[in-house]
């Protein structure tokens, strides 16, 4: 009969609790598994103890890499970009290209606006036309009642911007929004997105009782939920590189300067045209995003649900870049809503988070945008770069060398000899196997 591997009360248990009924439930090897589990917390218990609190049940902690990629020019400012990502070749391509365009003019980075929306959704089943001409009123009521929870943003220059009805009546019976849009200056803000919301949810509600009242009715409004759209089309970010053609030296490919320009804007006009190109296509602009997004403590996947949405604005996913050749100037642009924070939540939490915003010059929510704007261009450029050139694999493949090396136990001696071996040669498994068969071979002979 099959263990039973259910368990009530498994948040109540003490973390070493915890771990113990995992490893000996899931594990063959309980106590090897439980040592390993244990050697990843931190020695500092104040720190550990801060990790723990990010989110529930812990009994470990998940450590990835965390690099750097320098000669970022952004707005005419110098950076040093950290990075969290555990895939190889992403970091030296950001950094390939950070370099390339340092000579080039940089990333220049426009912001257009910081907007972000939530949303009470609910059912009205009065006439349409009342909640229409008395909704000057109700948005007097929203904004009055929420000003103990506006009063500290509106001071540091934020708040509420707009108040909309929405009427989606034309395909469900009786639905409407309240959208409300915010200004959250340098805070991500969902917590304070969605207490206003919760308290809009409030106000309609008594409003519409209020209205029965009035009006001798029995009109019924239900509130089904409020809360924050991560999808934030006005906090909009546009990074953008360009250049001569004759400048897109290209170096051992066997391209003009005019040639790789003409190729590498054909590359981007596939992933516009061609839906799984262009999935592929944002996946690498993700790879740079999202490695600053973690570094500087933000919601990466909330800048994904964003920007896979705005991908989709039209009714096709297609790539996120764009490219244009206009009297011999090479021009290579990224448009994409980002939603970040420099304060609250992980941001003032995490140490290392913390850093990575010390070692980006304590950057306001606007510079962060464009510096994760220009990551994610900067990684674009390198993978077209090397798809219309020498190809995507010979580059990633040298870098994922270590890793297979590091899967077979590799000493430092034979990692240096693969290395050398394979520098103008084709990285496989099977090929780093054998020669790592060899290797060995050899020096059990000379032993």
């Amino acid at each position: 009969m099959q263990e039973n591997k259910t368990i009530k009360g498994f948040s109540k248990l003490s973390k070493l609790g915890k771990i113990r009924w995992v490893v000996e439930h899931f594990f063959t090897e309980p106590d090897v598994v439980m040592k390993e589990l244990k050697s990843y917390w931190l020695q500092n218990e104040a720190q550990q103890q801060l990790f723990d609190g990010f989110s529930e049940n812990t009994i470990s902690n998940f450590p990835l890499p965390y690099g750097i990629a320098p000669n970022f020019v952004i707005n005419g400012k110098t950076y040093a970009v950290p990075m969290v990502i555990e895939e190889s070749s992403v970091v030296a391509a950001a950094s390939s290209a950070a370099k390339f365009w340092m000579t080039r003019g940089g990333f220049q980075v426009e912001i257009k606006n910081m907007i972000k929306s939530g949303h009470v959704h609910f059912y009205w089943d009065g006439p349409e036309e009342y909640l229409v001409n008395n909704f000057e009123t109700v948005k007097r009521l929203l904004i009055n009642d929420a000003k103990p929870i506006t009063q500290n943003m509106e001071n540091r220059g934020g708040g509420i911007t707009n108040i909309e009805l929405i009427s989606f009546t034309s395909t469900e019976k009786n639905y409407y929004q309240i959208k409300g849009s915010f200004d959250t200056c340098d805070s991500m803000g969902a917590n304070f997105i969605n207490s206003v919301l919760e308290q809009f949810s409030k106000t309609i509600s008594m409003y519409f009782l209020t209205v029965n009242e009035k009006l001798k009715t029995e009109f019924n409004c239900e509130v089904i939920m409020s809360i924050l759209s991560n999808y934030t089309p006005e906090c909009l970010a546009i990074a953008k590189v360009s250049c001569p053609v004759n400048q897109l030296h290209v170096g051992d490919a066997e391209l003009t300067a005019k040639e790789f320009a003409s190729r590498f804007c054909r590359a981007i006009k596939m992933a516009q045209i061609d839906t799984f190109r262009a999935t592929t296509h944002n996946k690498g602009i993700f790879n740079g995003i999202d490695a600053v997004v973690l570094a500087t403590g933000n919601d990466f996947r909330a800048i994904e649900a964003c920007g896979h949405t705005h991908a989709s604005r039209d009714g096709m996913y297609k790539g996120l870049t764009n490219c244009a050749i206009e009297n011999d100037v090479f021009s290579f642009w990224l448009e994409i809503p980002l939603a970040i924070g420099t304060v609250g939540g992980l941001t003032s939490l995490h140490p290392i988070a913390k850093r990575s915003l010390e070692l980006l010059g304590s950057p306001t929510a606007k510079e962060l945008m464009a510096i994760i704007a220009a990551t994610g261009l900067a990684q674009n450029f390198a993978a077209i770069k090397s798809l219309i050139t020498t190809g995507i694999q010979k580059g990633h493949m040298k870098l994922h060398l270590l890793n297979i090396l590091q899967t077979m136990q590799a000493t430092p001696e034979e990692v240096a000899s693969a290395q050398a071996h394979f520098q103008d040669r084709i990285v496989s498994f099977a090929a780093v196997r054998e020669f790592l068969d060899l290797y060995r071979n050899k020096l059990k002979k000379i032993s």
